[in-house]
């Protein structure tokens, strides 16, 4: 079912799901972690989520590596804020390509912005703005 865009906007305050879930909601939600120099966690999260749609094992291990290089390797450009264990276990697997290679890390950036990031981007006057547009239409 697809909703109208007034609609995305109050859902995106119901569960983070529905913010993820919606194009719009990771491009404002994205903007505003920028504002909170995080964004690579939704970009890591949304590299993930793409990464587990390749079928072929080429393109998987090309992925991986980039993901690897871009979000997980210690002085990264767009490091992510895991723990050592994950990392490594990470690191030691790149050469096994699997769609699953990345979940642990996912779970982990997912709860940080879950529990960290978007209670605030809820609070924050982006959001509240949007969302006062939304409800005047």
């Amino acid at each position: 079912m697809l909703r109208a865009p007034v609609d995305d906007v109050g859902a995106w305050g119901e569960s983070f799901d529905h913010l993820l879930e919606c194009k719009t909601g990771q491009l404002v939600f994205e903007d505003f972690l920028r504002t909170e120099y995080s964004e690579e966690n939704l970009l890591f999260w949304l590299a993930c989520e793409d990464y587990k749609k390749i079928t072929s094992e080429t393109e998987m291990m090309t992925a991986a590596k980039k993901i690897y290089t871009e979000f997980v390797e210690v002085d990264a450009p767009r490091q992510i804020n895991i723990d050592y264990v994950t990392r490594e276990e990470i690191s030691e697997n790149l050469s096994q390509p699997e769609p699953n290679r990345f979940d642990r890390a996912q779970r982990l950036i997912y709860g940080l912005m879950e529990n960290d990031c978007y209670p605030r981007f809820l609070k924050s006057e982006m959001y509240q703005v949007l969302l006062g547009q939304a409800e005047q239409q």
